[in-house]
C-alpha cells in the first residue's frame, strides 16, 4: 500500500504570500471610477434589472378581467396585425376609451420568485347546509282562548344545524418563478371572481309563528387555474370566460378576457441614471 504526500518547497511560500498581499493591497487602494468617490454598488445605469443587477428581485403579477362583446373577441384574435397578446391588450385600451370594452376587475400581487402569494377582496357569506326537520309536540290537541289548535300549528319549523362559508368577491393565488436571465416568468396562478346571485327555495314552511323556508344560495363564478410562460413586461391572454348576465346566468354574447403581466421589481436603492 503506497502513501502519497505533496510537499511545498519552502522557498516558494514567501513568494506566494507576497503576491497575495500585493493583490489585496491593489484591490483596496483602487480609486473610485469616474466620480472621484466611493462607487454605489446599486448604480447600474439605465439598464433593465437583469442578472447583473445586484439588488434582490421580486415579481409583480397583474391580472385583468376585460369585458368585450363576443364578436369583438373574435375580431381581435383574427386580426393578423395583432400578432402578440401585448398588441391585443393595447387595442383593448382604445376600445375602453370608446366604451366598447370595460375592465371588470384588476388583481395585483407581489411575491418572491418561487414563493406563493394570495390576495383577497371578499365578503364571507355564511349559509346553512343541513337542517333538522320540523317537529311535532307529543300532545297535539290543545285548547287556547276557546280555539282548538291542531298539530300543524304547534309544530316547530326546520332548524339549521350545519353551515358553510363562501368567499364572495375577488381572489388571486400566484406562484411565479424567474428564469436565470430574468427575461421569462413561469407562472402558476388562479384568479377567481364569485358573485351571489340569489337564494333558491327548496322547501317552504309557514305558520302563525312565522316562516322557516329551506333555501340554498346560487353563486356565479369565473375561475382560471393554469400555468403560463410570460415574457417580463409583456401581456399574455390566459383565458376567455363568459361573464354574468343581468339574469345571473352566463352571458354567452359577451366574453371576459383574462390578461396577465409580470414585472421584475428590484428591491433597494433606485439605480442612479448615467449622465
Amino acid at each position: 500500500m503506497a502513501n502519497f504526500c505533496l510537499e511545498q518547497p519552502m522557498n516558494m511560500i514567501p513568494r506566494i504570500a507576497l503576491a497575495g498581499l500585493t493583490l489585496v493591497a491593489t484591490v483596496l487602494s483602487a480609486p473610485a471610477q469616474g466620480k472621484g468617490k466611493d462607487v454605489d454598488p446599486f448604480d447600474v445605469g439605465d439598464s433593465l434589472p437583469g442578472p447583473e443587477d445586484p439588488r434582490p428581485k421580486m415579481l409583480r403579477v397583474q391580472v385583468e378581467f376585460v369585458d368585450v362583446a363576443h364578436s369583438t373577441l373574435t375580431a381581435l384574435l383574427s386580426d393578423e396585425k395583432l400578432d402578440s397578446d401585448t398588441k391585443i391588450r393595447n387595442k383593448i385600451t382604445e376600445l375602453i376609451k370608446n366604451d366598447e370594452a370595460r375592465i371588470l376587475e384588476t388583481q395585483i400581487a407581489v411575491a418572491n420568485p418561487g414563493q406563493k402569494a394570495t390576495t383577497e377582496s371578499i365578503e364571507e357569506y355564511i349559509y346553512p347546509t343541513e337542517y333538522e326537520p320540523a317537529e311535532l309536540p307529543n300532545e297535539i290537541n290543545v285548547t287556547l282562548e276557546g280555539k282548538e289548535k291542531i298539530g300543524r300549528d304547534l309544530a316547530t319549523g326546520p332548524t339549521p344545524t350545519a353551515f358553510e362559508t363562501r368567499n364572495l368577491g375577488s381572489t388571486l393565488e400566484i406562484e411565479p418563478a424567474l428564469s436565470h436571465d430574468h427575461k421569462i416568468v413561469e407562472l402558476r396562478f388562479a384568479p377567481e371572481i364569485v358573485r351571489h346571485v340569489r337564494n333558491e327555495p327548496w322547501a317552504t314552511w309557514k305558520n302563525e309563528r312565522g316562516k322557516s323556508d329551506i333555501t340554498m344560495p346560487v353563486m356565479f363564478t369565473m375561475r382560471v387555474s393554469t400555468g403560463v410562460t410570460v415574457e417580463v413586461g409583456a401581456y399574455r391572454l390566459a383565458a376567455a370566460l363568459s361573464p354574468m348576465g343581468k339574469d345571473g346566468y352566463p352571458d354567452f354574447d359577451r366574453k371576459a378576457m383574462v390578461f396577465v403581466k409580470c414585472d421584475v421589481i428590484p428591491v433597494g436603492a433606485t439605480p442612479a441614471k448615467k449622465p
